[in-house]
């Protein structure tokens, strides 16, 4: 266990200074750094509780999952008996939290019923696999009448799928910002927490992530009044101030009521890009281009609507309704609204990072301070170089010289934890800190078990070289047992842990890994050489 090649030593060492010299950047300030080749330009990011920043948590508005739920169940009635050519009363319509249709006199009830049946299918879980609950309740309520209602385990279900769709659509949005390390996590069954280092204000970050961004192309109903309103079409506002986002009818503030009908010919889920520019005028505009769905479908509507306005709405509202002056064939298009440079900007990064699934409320917004973030860092400081300091008297008083080169070895263990830090740009937080102070104590546990193991096999009458090399040797199994066992621990932390825990989880696996490396060659390496220029009669310890 004291022999090591020369290549196995240089090994050692080289991988111990490599890692550490990953540690450099955090040590050196940025302007020196940006000289530096890109791999080496990496850090240790300050997460939200050391240098302040905005913390969000928004939760999924349930009633707007309901309603669309509802209303994609009332154009799957409507087409499933179009198909089966069942004829109805009138258009199946919404109540309560269901969707209703009368079938008419002489049709074939019982087929009916089975056929809307077909339209429930089991709920599945990505664990356990079809769970044998619905997603829908279809009852006979008579006289032809049909009532298909979602079950609340179908709801909850949508719920949690809503929250898995928007979540990367958050990250997309915030990372269109050139925000640094972002933290866009599940909190619970709906909610979704965002949390933002740096950023002390979170009035922009939140129209941003807040926004449902659901772009759609219509044509605008011109026959009507926004009084006399037909099924097939509704009343939106055309407002001219594009930051209010909560104007709704018959208020329209700033702007004025347009009705346009129901059907939406084009959405934005077909587009490919979107960018901010300006347009003759010099005014700011967003150009976008469609997919080739999109421009086809595009190219058909503009070719086939000549002469009439096609109104462009974000979020039920119309940012503006031009007329068709010509097709558009090349799936290019501009929107244009009294925009300004910023909200230009802001509404490009909507339309690329996609539409949220549903509406997200906030329920929680706060701004941690640059000021309680230093005083976390100043406080972590302090109990770091105190524990430290501590570690480093114990071994030094209770081993001597062993006790040196185990304070050597805690020494690059620390380096090497910072150092494999930078490598991943984690973000360290607090917690984080607690993790790297509590592996310093692992670290040091390993040394003291081997230096007792040594110091048994003396008592046995060993000789010093022997004892040493069974101290080494036999202690083995013990510090892999307890270091494998809270490597577990941290594994576990890391996968079912959000936020804070998942930080000191990452640290303290980590350090564990490093602290292996450190303990069984790093140490025994120094030893080793000790030994060997020294050839000691006994075991200073």
């Amino acid at each position: 266990m004291l022999y090591f090649a020369r290549w196995k030593a240089a090994a050692i060492l080289l991988t111990a200074l490599i890692v550490c010299a990953f540690a450099v950047p955090n040590f050196v300030s940025k302007d020196t750094v940006k000289n530096w080749p890109s791999w080496a330009q990496r850090y240790v990011v300050l997460g939200l509780d050391l240098q302040g920043g905005s913390h969000i948590l928004l939760e999924v508005d349930a009633a707007d999952v309901r309603k669309q739920r509802l209303e994609a169940l009332r154009a799957d009635v409507q087409k499933t008996l179009r198909e089966a050519r069942i004829q109805y009363q009138a258009r199946p319509t919404v109540r309560g939290n269901a969707v209703e249709v009368r079938i008419r006199d002489g049709q074939n009830f019982q087929t009916a019923l089975e056929k809307l049946r077909g339209l429930s299918q089991p709920i599945t879980n990505n664990i356990i696999g079809v769970t044998g609950q619905q997603t829908l309740q279809v009852t006979d309520a008579g006289g032809g009448l049909f009532r298909l209602a979602p079950t609340e385990e179908a709801t909850n279900d949508r719920i949690r799928q809503t929250v898995d769709q928007a979540i990367p659509i958050i990250e997309r949005r915030v990372n269109e910002l050139g925000l640094v390390e972002p933290t866009v996590q599940r909190q619970g069954v709906d909610r979704i927490l965002v949390q933002v280092p740096g950023l002390g204000d979170p009035k922009r970050l939140l129209d941003i992530i807040g926004r449902t961004a659901k772009l759609e192309f219509r044509l605008v109903n011109q026959n009507v009044s926004p009084q006399n309103v037909p099924p097939d079409s509704e009343v939106l506002c055309e407002t001219r101030d594009q930051s209010k986002t909560d104007v709704k009818p018959p208020l329209c503030e700033g702007g004025s009521p347009v009705v346009v009908y129901k059907e939406v010919l084009v959405e934005g889920g077909n587009l490919t890009d979107a960018k901010a520019a300006f347009d003759q005028n010099n005014q700011p505009v967003v150009d976008f281009t469609f997919d080739a769905t999109g421009a086809r479908k595009f190219g058909e509507v503009t070719q086939e609507n000549v002469g009439r306005p096609f109104a462009i709405i974000l979020d039920q509202k119309v940012i503006s309704a031009p007329v068709i002056r010509e097709p558009i064939l090349g799936g290019r298009g501009q929107i244009s609204g009294n925009f300004t440079v910023q909200s230009a900007g802001d509404l490009a990064i909507l339309l690329r990072a996609g539409a949220l699934p549903a509406k997200l409320t906030p329920i929680e917004q706060r701004v941690v301070g640059p000021g309680l973030g230093q005083d976390s860092i100043t406080k972590g400081e302090y109990a770091s170089i105190v524990g430290a300091a501590l570690v480093i008297i114990f071994m030094l008083v209770t081993y001597g010289l062993f006790g040196f080169f185990a304070n050597v070895a805690v020494a690059v263990n620390v380096g090497m934890i910072f150092g494999v830090l930078s490598m991943l740009n984690a973000t360290l937080t607090l917690p984080g800190i607690a993790g790297i102070v509590l592996t310093v104590g692992i670290a040091v546990d390993s040394n003291v078990l081997i230096y007792e193991r040594i110091r048994e096999e003396v008592r046995h009458g060993r000789n010093a070289i022997p004892a040493i090399d069974a101290g080494f040797t036999r202690a083995l199994a013990t510090i892999l047992d307890s270091n494998i066992t809270t490597f577990i621990a941290a594994a576990v932390l890391f996968f079912i842990g959000t936020g804070p825990v998942k930080g000191f989880a990452v640290t303290l696996g980590i350090g564990i890994i490093t602290t292996l490396f450190t303990a069984f060659t790093l140490t025994r390496l120094i030893v080793a050489y000790w030994v060997r220029m020294v050839r000691p009669q006994r075991v200073p310890i």
